[in-house]
């Protein structure tokens, strides 16, 4: 049941508990239930819009860094991971496998601040070796939904 939910909630979060529990063949009281549950166990963590930012009046610049570290001895990549999360310019941080440890998507309201994010904050931290900076310049998808209309992938037709 939670798996049904949780799948619907993604797809939609204003998706009401009765709509849920139509499309899932539950009742709409169990699926209250068992919402406020997962909120309550930190399962979900919040609810978010997804923006198509071009449409933005105040568009902020993003960036997506790639982060090298030396792990800790007393807490691995999560002491160093910890720190970085709190600074308010970070929107996501990962652990990842590859060639960096740390993958972060910051925001700023110019590439000046961004920059001075990356040279003043995060590269000072103990434990970060290196960084690799780059600049989101346009979004086609997100969680799933193109973000331009159709239309704008049409190809020209080509005439012999």
């Amino acid at each position: 049941m939670e798996s049904k939910i949780l799948n619907l909630l993604s797809e939609n979060a204003r998706m009401s508990a009765s709509e849920i529990a139509l499309r899932a063949g539950l009742d709409a009281a169990a699926v209250e239930a068992a919402i406020t549950d997962l909120e309550k166990r930190g399962v979900i963590r919040g609810y978010t819009a997804i923006l198509n930012e071009s449409e933005l009046e105040d568009n902020k610049v993003k960036a997506i860094i790639e982060v090298k570290v030396t792990p800790s001895r007393e807490g691995g990549f999560d002491q160093v991971a910890r720190r970085i999360a709190r600074y308010p310019e970070v929107i996501d941080l990962s652990l990842v496998s590859g060639g960096f440890d740390l993958l972060l998507t910051i925001e700023g309201n110019s590439l000046q601040e961004v920059a001075s994010f990356v040279s003043a904050k995060l590269s000072t931290i103990e434990g970060v070796l290196s960084t690799s900076t780059s600049f989101m310049l346009k979004k086609y998808k997100e969680s799933g939904r193109i973000m331009q209309s159709d239309e704008e992938y049409e190809r020209l037709k080509v005439c012999p």
